[in-house]
């Protein structure tokens, strides 16, 4: 079968064109066509089968073929690991990169800020990890209201990691018309109930038997001490001529140690794990697959999601408590039909993991006893109270995680009492600028003669306060003119206008005669005298300079103006009417 006959539109063929996708594997032969109709699908297989594209390319041609307006989340995929949800983000931009749509990917571990603006900018699909889902969402920056599919992915790692109750509190925020898919590589009978409740008249697809493992994987045990394993690590990587190898450890503590014995034995490794920053993991992801780092150390963290392609070999340097762990784990080599090698080691202290892990996977695991380093230890550690064996490297990880909390504890009191110190030391002073020495103060008696003197006169008080006259100009020009409101000239103006008006010998003539200009020379009289004079001097001026005015052309004479009088004399309004009337003759 090819993927044209499984109903999948052009554009989707093409991106798996590119891809090289020549035949669908047998998870996407059977759950793509009922997902495509919009039914609820149950996938069990084991890891490395091609899940992803069972879901995503359904998923792109659903949403491609009923666009939507304002691009609202419209499908939501669930995933429990960081890594997976990075791979998960890629190839739906692989497989619908020929597609109108949109996808983003959130995760905890780095910050909101970059994932936020994605989602403002709108999605059409979100790949997400539950606690930054969770993050969001309560922060209102995700609304799921208009959602039509939702995809959860590695189910039962999700349960088994404890993220139980954070899935059963999405599950109440997504509307309950939708469509579930449901891949999970296990499928253990306490999820089924999830399962149960989640979806309705689901399509169920199992390609293999629940938990086995793949074929096409070469798998081998070493029966070693504890202590022996890093040195057979290294000698198999170099006597294998290992290309690349994911090396799974049982704690954190123990992925630092190998990784750092193995760097010792010029062997390059890096370390992937919880207690490293989201960064950190990427980086070190990223060098693995260019080849620059030829050993990958992690926990179980990574024994989900990981899709490396080509990678040669599995190292079990601890087994794991969970059998079904191991099929996560070596699932990571022999991926897309490849082969791969899974190597596991094994202490006097594993025996009881052994024993589960074989009895999942229903064959035992081949035991190769020819290496430098045979197991000596035959006695088993003791037990506790409650009948678990007491492992060394379960308290060696205590104490160094003690060890490390020690130091942040003392770096952040040597901080804090630094900052401390620094707030109670005194600034130094900074030194005074040096002041100018100031003049002494002048006795009593300068102050005194340096005052001003009161006038002794009204006389002296008003030459003080006069304002100094202006300079006198020889000759007024264009640039100097003189002030016509200055006190001076307005008393200039007032003299003249009050000095007496000589008269002319005309007018002499007229009213005196010819002696009347003899007699008019000026006689010396005093000050009081010549200013009532000169003030009725003006009032004649003024009438005969009305009267002369009063003729007009022809000789005519016109009525004499009225003139305010102020001196308690009766204006021609309150005298009797100087006009005779028309109609009185003389007589």
């Amino acid at each position: 079968m090819t993927f044209q006959q499984l109903g999948l539109n052009e554009p989707i063929l093409k991106a798996l064109a590119d891809q090289g996708y020549e035949r669908p594997s047998p998870i996407q032969e059977k759950a793509i066509p009922p997902a495509l109709t919009g039914r609820d699908v149950l996938g069990c297989a084991q890891t490395g089968t091609g899940k992803t594209c069972a879901f995503a390319a359904p998923i792109l041609q659903r949403l491609a073929a009923q666009p939507a307006q304002g691009r609202p989340i419209r499908a939501l995929i669930l995933t429990p690991t960081r890594e997976l949800a990075l791979q998960i983000q890629e190839s739906f931009e692989a497989y619908g990169k020929y597609l109108p749509l949109r996808s983003t990917v959130i995760f905890g571990g780095v910050g909101q800020t970059p994932q936020v603006e994605q989602l403002r900018k709108g999605v059409d699909i979100l790949v997400a990890t539950p606690g930054r889902l969770g993050d969001l969402y309560n922060q209102k920056f995700i609304d799921l209201s208009r959602l039509e599919i939702f995809v959860l992915d590695e189910a039962d790692r999700m349960l088994d990691m404890g993220f139980i109750h954070d899935v059963r509190r999405i599950l109440g925020w997504l509307p309950k018309k939708k469509q579930t898919l449901f891949f999970s590589a296990t499928m253990p009978p306490e999820v089924q109930g999830l399962v149960d409740s989640l979806l309705v008249d689901p399509a169920k697809v199992a390609v293999d038997p629940i938990s086995s493992p793949v074929e096409v994987i070469e798998q081998k045990l070493y029966w070693v001490d504890r202590g022996n394993k890093t040195k057979l690590l290294a000698h198999l990587i170099r006597e294998r001529k290992v290309k690349n190898a994911l090396v799974f450890t049982r704690t954190k503590h123990g992925a630092n140690k190998v990784a750092g014995d193995l760097v010792k034995a010029d062997i390059t490794a890096a370390a992937i794990h919880g207690n490293k920053s989201q960064t950190a993991r990427q980086q070190a992801l990223a060098d693995f697959k260019s080849g620059r780092v030829q050993v990958l150390v992690a926990t179980d963290i990574a024994a989900r999601g990981l899709d490396i392609e080509e990678l040669s070999h599995v190292f079990n340097y601890n087994l794991p408590d969970v059998p079904e762990t191991y099929v996560h784990r070596i699932g990571r080599t022999g991926r897309a039909g490849h082969g791969g090698t899974a190597i596991s080691f094994c202490d006097i202290n594993e025996k009881d993991e052994l024993k589960g892990i074989e009895k999942l996977i229903g064959r035992s695991i081949p035991v190769v006893e020819d290496h430098p380093w045979p197991m000596e230890v035959l006695e088993p550690l003791p037990r506790d109270k409650k009948g678990r064996i007491v492992n060394p490297e379960d308290a060696e990880a205590r104490a160094a995680a003690k060890e490390r909390r020690r130091q942040r504890d003392a770096a952040n009191k040597a901080a804090a009492e630094a900052r401390k110190a620094k707030a109670e030391t005194p600034k130094p002073q900074q030194p005074a600028p040096k002041a100018e020495p100031m003049a002494a103060p002048a006795p009593a008696k300068t102050r005194r003669k340096r005052g001003r003197r009161n006038s002794a006169t009204l006389e002296e008080a008003l030459t003080a306060t006069a304002p100094a006259a202006p300079k006198p100009q020889a000759e007024y020009t264009d640039f100097y003119k003189p002030d016509p409101l200055a006190s001076d000239h307005i008393m200039d103006a007032t003299a003249r206008l009050l000095a007496p008006k000589p008269r002319t010998h005309t007018d002499q003539r007229k009213k005196h005669g010819p002696s009347a200009a003899a007699q008019s020379a000026p006689k010396a009289e005093p000050l009081e005298k010549n200013r009532k004079k000169a003030s009725a001097s003006t009032k004649q001026t003024d009438s005969h300079a009305h009267r002369s005015r009063s003729k007009g052309r022809g000789g005519r004479s016109r009525p004499p103006e009225v003139v305010l009088r102020t001196n308690g004399q009766k204006d021609s309004t309150e005298q009797p009417s100087l006009m005779k009337p028309y109609y009185l003759s003389d007589n």
